[in-house]
């Protein structure tokens, strides 16, 4: 099945590429989810003219995410609350939604969630934790948080 990707997939692409899948994924993922739309002469056009729209603001996207990491590197005082036991172990979980509310709290920039890196198992308990923010294809930044107990 030939899809035209709307939003990135990944191990499978960004948003205006053309990638062929099999059936059953693409129907029953891609599809109801908004994530791809059927490949037509059409769609392609209209694609096209998508990606020349983001290859124009890419240079711009690229100053600004350098100033978004900037302004990363500089916050102080990101807190994330979660409820914990008595010995500081986590009952839930942190989650990337949660870093950037936090990061918003604390007077940094409004983040995508999805561009947060968390590794697996990597808060575990109460105390500071690192992880990475994907902000442009070149640019990389970094969240330092404190997770306290509510």
């Amino acid at each position: 099945m030939k899809l035209i990707l709307t939003a990135a997939v990944e191990n499978l692409g960004e948003p205006g590429d053309i990638v062929e899948v099999k059936d059953g994924y693409g129907r029953n993922l891609l599809l109801p989810r908004g994530l791809a739309i059927p490949a037509s002469r059409g769609a392609e056009k209209q694609i096209e003219d998508i990606k020349r729209a983001q290859e124009q603001r890419s240079v711009r996207d690229l100053d600004h995410a350098k100033e978004l990491r900037d302004q990363l590197d500089q916050l102080q005082g990101v807190t994330v609350k979660v409820r914990t036991a008595e010995n500081g172990k986590l009952f839930g979980s942190v989650k990337p939604a949660d870093i950037v509310d936090a990061v918003e709290a604390a007077g940094g920039p409004a983040l995508d969630k999805r561009r947060v890196d968390m590794p697996k198992g990597l808060v575990t308990s109460t105390g500071g934790y690192q992880v990475k923010v994907k902000l442009h294809d070149d640019v990389e930044g970094k969240v330092n948080f404190e997770v306290v107990g509510a």
